[in-house]
């Protein structure tokens, strides 16, 4: 990396985008890291479930089925003082029934043989592990504050990319030659430079793009999403994806009580011991059937959710979801939603939800969720490597600034663009200029460490 090649243009001083570079990577590695190796795992939760629920596939079945409402009669009993949450349709004939029991917050999944109703096992949805890789990758398992802490170091770490992408570009006349490709023969820090770069030019837009379409899921800019939304908004505004913990036990809540008022195929109440009338079930479960909605399919009772019967696809690749509202009483369709009838933001955010988890366009897409992964995780060490490589004893090995700065005023332009799209991000922004302003240069040790000294 030399700072000189620049120099010479006006308005471009790429020490301090280097220094910029330096220390949105020195924040961002550790998460990077983290969330490449709990996102590379989670790309494989289909075949991962599948596997682990090889024990409750293929069952001897001798003889008729048990009705639904039988099954889930045995699930609730599974779990005293649970209501029915949900009610998958099974994927064969011999496969063990899952029937989602809940109450309050908790989420129970109970696996049911589909002629002796026998119990096959019981666990709490938040005791799965994917469940497990889902939250550590989402929101460390911190809950909200997590979520918090995931967003600001993503949002951060788009900031490394486009600097990246910037310092590495090539210009002056230079080659492709350690930016497109590497140069193999050289050795000891050039090795890791061009592995940095090269890996980073390659990866960076797939990385920029995970980045983006994780955000709709974070606690603070997926809430001021919902709440942008709802300004001018009559009713209240449902999505299809959860915005952190919060979000995600509160719908838990409303899914797991009854109705507040009215007669929906049931007495009302909102005791979850008190027993319910899931008579419908045994009508709807074959008229859900018959729709071959893509898996797994989901039938509801009526809640404080929903206060209709309804049946819902959770496919990960949610371009095929489907959404039913059901009349329990004659087992009729009373409205079908497909994916192509919601509105255009909830399709968008869809379709890079199911390119972020891998589930678009099948195992390509995993593939290219791995490499993407992969290259971050070379990436980022590479960057310690060479960190580590060129630093001098006693200091951190930010990059020294100049006594003359000369701004990148596009590249700032764009940081300011960032700053108010992603608010945490702009928010950690004026509070790392304040303490640099204000107090980190106030101790010559201290600016001697961090880089602060002008060279």
């Amino acid at each position: 990396m030399n700072p000189k090649r620049s120099a010479s243009k006006p308005g471009l001083d790429y020490r301090t985008v280097w220094r910029w570079h330096f220390y949105a990577g020195l924040f961002c590695i550790p998460f990077v890291l983290w969330l490449a190796a709990t996102g590379s795992i989670y790309l494989f939760k289909p075949q991962i479930e599948t596997w682990l629920d090889r024990p409750y596939e293929h069952l001897a079945v001798d003889g008729a089925r048990a009705a639904p409402q039988a099954i889930v009669a045995a699930a609730l009993a599974a779990v005293p003082g649970s209501a029915l949450n949900a009610y998958e349709l099974p994927s064969s004939p011999d496969s063990a029934v899952r029937v989602l029991v809940g109450s309050g917050e908790r989420l129970v999944r109970v696996y049911v043989h589909p002629h002796t109703r026998a119990i096959l096992k019981t666990i709490d949805e938040d005791q799965r592990p994917m469940r497990w890789i889902f939250r550590l990758h989402g929101e460390l398992m911190l809950g909200d504050r997590g979520s918090m802490i995931v967003e600001l170091a993503a949002s951060w770490a788009i900031v490394m990319l486009l600097s990246g992408l910037w310092l590495w570009w090539p210009r002056d006349g230079a080659g492709a030659a350690g930016v497109l490709y590497p140069r193999l023969s050289a050795g000891g820090r050039r090795f890791w430079r061009d592995l940095h770069a090269v890996t980073g030019t390659w990866v960076s837009l797939f990385a920029l793009f995970l980045m983006f379409s994780g955000l709709p899921w974070a606690k603070s800019w997926g809430g001021l999403l919902k709440e942008a939304r709802s300004l001018g908004s009559s009713v209240a505004v449902r999505q299809d994806w959860n915005t952190g913990r919060a979000g995600e036990l509160a719908e838990r809540r409303a899914a797991n009580a009854a109705p507040d008022g009215g007669h929906a195929g049931h007495r009302a109440h909102t005791d979850t011991s008190a027993p319910r009338d899931y008579a419908a079930l045994d009508r709807l479960v074959p008229v859900v059937a018959a729709q071959r909605l893509a898996a797994p399919v989901l039938i509801a009772p009526p809640s404080r959710a929903e206060a209709n019967w309804s049946a819902r696809s959770e496919a990960q690749n949610r371009p095929l979801r489907a959404n039913l509202r059901l009349d329990g009483a004659s087992g009729a369709i009373v409205q079908r939603t497909d994916f192509g009838q919601r509105p255009l933001l909830d399709r968008i955010v869809g379709v890079g939800v199911a390119a972020h988890e891998g589930q678009l366009f099948g195992w390509p897409n995993q593939m290219l969720g791995a490499f993407t992964a992969l290259g971050l995780i070379a990436v980022s060490l590479s960057a310690v490597a060479m960190w580590w490589k060129r630093r001098r004893s006693g200091v951190l090995g930010a990059p020294p600034a100049l006594a003359e700065r000369r701004l990148s005023w596009p590249f700032l332009g764009l940081v300011a663009v960032l700053a108010v799209l992603l608010p945490l991000f702009g928010a950690s922004l004026l509070l790392v200029l304040a303490l640099e302003r204000w107090a980190l240069r106030r101790s010559a040790r201290l600016a001697q460490f961090l880089g602060l000294r002008t060279a």
